[in-house]
């Protein structure tokens, strides 16, 4: 799809509404527009300095782009005028679409999406665009902003969103500014294509409240990270994941939000949370990209700075490196003995007036072996007080900064303690200014975070089936080990017996066993007095038939494990935008209580799989836990590839699998999975 003619247009026509279509005008003018400006109304009265035209067929020729502001029944027949003319596109300002939620509301849209054929447009309910690069604002508000050589294109599912960012006192260089409504033509993700291939655009912001679709919003990503425009988003909606009635332990720890989020994760996106944070991490995204690593440097002048630093780092993943020997003999000849040399860096302000021993320290600091130097500095409101005694020190920073290898940042612990001219002064020597020191932080963290992703080199592909679903039923946890051990999963030894056999069963098989109530409709045993465990003799497991007879009348009698190092999840959800989803958790019955969890999409790969692992909180005891013995880590990856096989040639019919818990035993005995639970399309063939 063709945007260039609608997003940089050379004629405009301003349709309807004339307050808002004339505060569309003079946005065009407040941005230097120089193409042409149509106006056009049914009854509106030319003037000596303004045409009106009658209807789009008068206009002189058809318009690059238009800005609809008519009630909304009669948008579709502008619409598909303008689509007759050969019109380049339009944004829909007009509201009362699918937004309203109503049956009337979603006829109107498609009448719409109808009218307008195959023609390009921005909305419905949607506030429209700037386009800085180009001069253009079809945008029926203050625009607040300058023409850069370079930028960022914000894309905001919210029109109040995109003017806070604008108004935003922030320096972020903004080359576009475009909202998208209810995407009921342009997604996010259509605009995200076209913008890579700008190359005037170095990054990415998005204000989303939902993606209508899973898969094109991952080429899209895709796209983005190969073509270089790093991807910084907000997506409203943590609280109202989508409710489920889920009977394991997979889909109480899994929403849509969850998924989405390890979408990001995986494909390198800076999930933020705040548009301070947003606009921060664009900022740095701006000037350089992701970050090469995670080992940062903070200095600054003052002990509490410093202080604060490390304390709002302490959830974040940024390394705080020690220096080199080296520098720390050359920084301790510089500032002296009463000068600690540690990270965070505080250098006091012995040097403050001496300019060249200040550089000396700037630079030796800029030259250690990491990936960011953030100088720490906030400085009086310029129109107020006199910064000559500030703007040398930042010079020599920045002056020292010029070619070096880690991103050098000044940050300053306040947003509004970093005056506009030093955030220019910066940007314009490759210095990135950064305003807040909890968002610096979690924009460092960002970056870095992506930059992680990106040596990863494995990208998120959602896994959909292609067939509408039916309804669902649960496979009983023996069928279900039994087809997990045909993809190699190892299971326990085990047998499926009336009550009155169970103690025989159990006899054969050899104690330690453990003895379970069967049937697919009997979920969370443990909760219903359906397990026992280390049943130890045929007294104690003719007891326990007899107490489980009443929940089912055959019982699953299997070898216990005894030996287990540490207990894991491995579940499967289908997404309804992403699809096949892997779940790894602290396993057993405390799985909801821990809430351990990380989600994968697919590809899953040994080494995307070890790094989930390393990150749950049940690490520790996989590693050997206290002078406990290490778990059969190898083993556990096997067995999660494995399961991830089974799910990728059941993508068709799998809807939802808990293979919970899986038992690592120690270091060269493996894994058991010791009970399972599946759920697949009704009338599907199961192997």
């Amino acid at each position: 799809m063709a945007l260039r003619r609608m997003l940089a247009p050379r004629s405009v026509a301003l349709i309807g509404e004339h307050g808002w279509t004339e505060a569309v005008a003079r946005a065009s003018l407040a941005v230097g527009y120089q193409g042409k400006l149509w106006r056009v109304h049914p009854s509106r009265a030319s003037t000596s300095d303004v045409q009106y035209f009658r209807s789009i067929d008068d206009l002189p020729e058809s318009p690059d782009s238009a800005f609809v502001a008519v009630p909304n029944h009669q948008v579709p027949k502008v619409a598909a005028a303008l689509a007759r003319r050969g019109a380049g596109g339009f944004v829909c300002f007009s509201s009362g679409f699918a937004e309203m939620d109503t049956a009337a509301a979603s006829e109107l849209t498609e009448e719409l999406r109808r009218s307008a054929g195959a023609m390009p447009f921005l909305g419905p309910n949607c506030y429209g665009m700037v386009n800085f690069f180009d001069h253009v604002a079809l945008w029926p508000d203050q625009v607040v902003g300058k023409s850069p050589e370079h930028g960022v294109a914000l894309i905001c599912q919210s029109g109040t969103i995109a003017l806070t960012l604008m108004f935003s006192d922030r320096s972020l260089p903004l080359g576009y500014v475009i909202t998208i409504g209810n995407q009921t033509r342009l997604t996010a993700a259509d605009l995200i294509t076209e913008l890579c291939d700008d190359a005037r655009v170095t990054a990415i912001g998005l204000y989303l409240e939902g993606v209508q679709d899973g898969a094109g919003f991952a080429r899209a990503a895709h796209k983005a990270r190969t073509c270089g425009k790093p991807l910084a988003l907000i997506k409203s909606g943590r609280t109202l994941a989508a409710a489920r009635t889920a009977r394991s332990h997979t889909g109480a720890l899994t929403g849509s939000d969850a998924v989405f989020d390890a979408f990001c994760r995986q494909a390198g996106i800076a999930r933020c949370e705040t548009l301070g944070a947003l606009c921060e991490t664009l900022k740095l995204l701006h000037a350089g990209g992701p970050l090469a690593g995670r080992r940062v440097i903070f200095l600054g002048t003052s002990g509490g700075d410093m202080a604060m630093t490390s304390d709002l780092s302490r959830q974040l993943q940024l390394e705080f490196p020690a220096f080199s020997p080296d520098k720390v003999e050359l920084l301790r000849g510089l500032l002296s003995n009463r000068v600690s040399i540690a990270n965070p860096f505080d250098i006091h302000t012995y040097l403050w007036f001496e300019h060249a021993a200040l550089r000396k320290v700037f630079d030796a600091v800029l030259s250690e072996n990491v990936d960011a130097v953030a100088f720490m500095l906030d400085c009086p409101p310029e129109t107020r007080c006199d910064l000559s005694a500030y703007t040398p020190v930042i010079n020599q920073f920045v002056g020292a900064a010029g070619g070096a290898r880690p991103r050098a940042v000044v940050l300053a612990s306040l947003p509004e303690t970093l005056n506009a001219s030093i955030r220019e002064g910066c940007l314009a020597r490759g210095v990135v200014p950064l305003q807040g020191l909890r968002e610096g932080l979690e924009a460092l963290d960002q970056a870095s975070a992506m930059g992680a992703a990106e040596r990863l080199q494995e990208f998120p592909v959602p896994r959909l089936p292609q067939t509408a679903r039916r309804a669902t039923l649960f496979i009983g946890e023996h069928a279900a080990k039994a087809a997990l051990a045909r993809y190699e999963v190892p299971v326990p030894r085990s047998r499926i017996v009336a009550c009155a056999d169970v103690a025989a069963a159990a006899t054969e098989l050899g104690f330690p066993v453990v003895i379970k109530a069967t049937g697919t409709g009997i979920a969370h045993k443990s909760d219903r007095g359906g397990v026992a465990l280390n049943v130890r003799s045929t007294a104690e497991a003719s007891l326990a038939a007899a107490q489980m007879s009443a929940l089912s009348p055959q019982l699953l009698v299997e070898n216990m494990v005894t030996d287990g190092v540490a207990e894991v999840l491995v579940g499967l959800v289908v997404d309804a935008q992403f699809g096949q989803v892997l779940v790894l958790a602290a396993g057993g019955t405390h799985t909801e209580l821990w809430q351990d969890r990380a989600s994968l999409l697919p590809p899953w790969t040994r080494r995307s799989v070890a790094a989930a692992l390393q990150g749950l909180k049940i690490a520790p005891l996989l590693a050997g836990f206290r002078g406990k013995p290490a778990g059969d880590i190898e083993s556990l990856i096997d067995a999660v590839m494995a399961i991830g096989r089974y799910a990728a040639d059941h993508c068709e019919t799998l809807v939802e699998m808990d293979v919970n818990p899986l038992i690592v035993r120690p270091q060269g005995l493996g894994v058991i999975a010791v009970d399972a639970l599946i759920r697949i399309q009704e009338n599907s063939q199961h192997e």
